[in-house]
């Protein structure tokens, strides 16, 4: 049976504005299991950036407990959430947040110099990996001379190099036109079923429909935690270009 890689239980987040409290989260409960792939949805104000930030190990909870790979990671400062962050998650964002004067490789090898890894096992991670998402022959390319869609298997790549414990996606295909982004879904679908535990926040139900759970967020609570039939694939023929 596949073991919890997240147990949150009763989370809860205030921030305070001024004389005022903004309750984002109010009592938020759930497990995440290895090598689930689970989509996270809500309207703007319902709490799911703030359940990125705790889960991504961004912030931490007023209140509740958040357990991380057996770990309580729900009191820790912020260096400690750091080396945990570097250690556990792998972040895709919708923007890339690649460094524009570095080559593939090198946006690709930042976790692994933040690890302390040797320069010669990086770099032949990093090449690995990317070669992993399709883009072995554009390891000395910049960020400027991709495609948005390669800029973006960039950034899945460098999220996957320290072979984090979950793969954290905040709206990935929000800057693709829908051609490319059904490529990157295809990606994560590939991921998936290699073995990784996808968690992704969006907005678009055509993009949640590729997930296996759909948590639903309204008003910093979770209005629905579904299991959802796995997507019909076979008819899609979509090739990853480079």
């Amino acid at each position: 049976m596949a073991k919890p890689i997240i147990e949150a239980q009763d989370l809860t987040k205030i921030y305070k504005m001024g004389n005022q409290e903004v309750r984002a989260l109010n009592g938020v409960s759930f497990d995440i299991l290895e090598n689930e792939y689970i989509a996270i949805m809500g309207p703007s104000g319902s709490g799911k950036s703030t359940m990125m930030n705790l889960v991504g190990c961004l912030d931490t909870p007023t209140s509740g407990e958040y357990i991380l790979n057996n770990q309580d990671v729900s009191k820790l400062d912020d260096a400690e959430l750091a080396e945990v962050r570097n250690r556990e998650i792998g972040f895709v964002f919708q923007t890339f947040n690649l460094l524009p004067r570095r080559d593939c490789m090198s946006n690709v090898e930042l976790p692994l110099i933040y690890a302390g890894i040797k320069t010669d096992e990086r770099h032949n991670r990093s090449k690995k990996t990317l070669e992993r998402v399709g883009l072995g022959d554009r390891i000395d390319h910049k960020p400027n001379e991709l495609s948005g869609g390669q800029r973006q298997r960039v950034a899945i790549a460098r999220a996957l190099v320290n072979n984090p414990s979950i793969l954290l996606a905040d709206e990935p295909t929000g800057n693709l036109d829908s051609t490319t982004g059904d490529e990157i879904m295809m990606l994560f679908e590939e991921l998936y079923r290699a073995g990784n535990t996808i968690l992704l926040v969006t907005h678009e139900d055509d993009i949640a429909e590729h997930a296996r759970r759909i948590i639903r967020l309204r008003d910093g609570e979770i209005e629905s935690d579904v299991d959802v039939d796995e997507p019909v694939l076979e008819n899609k023929e979509i090739q990853i270009t480079t």
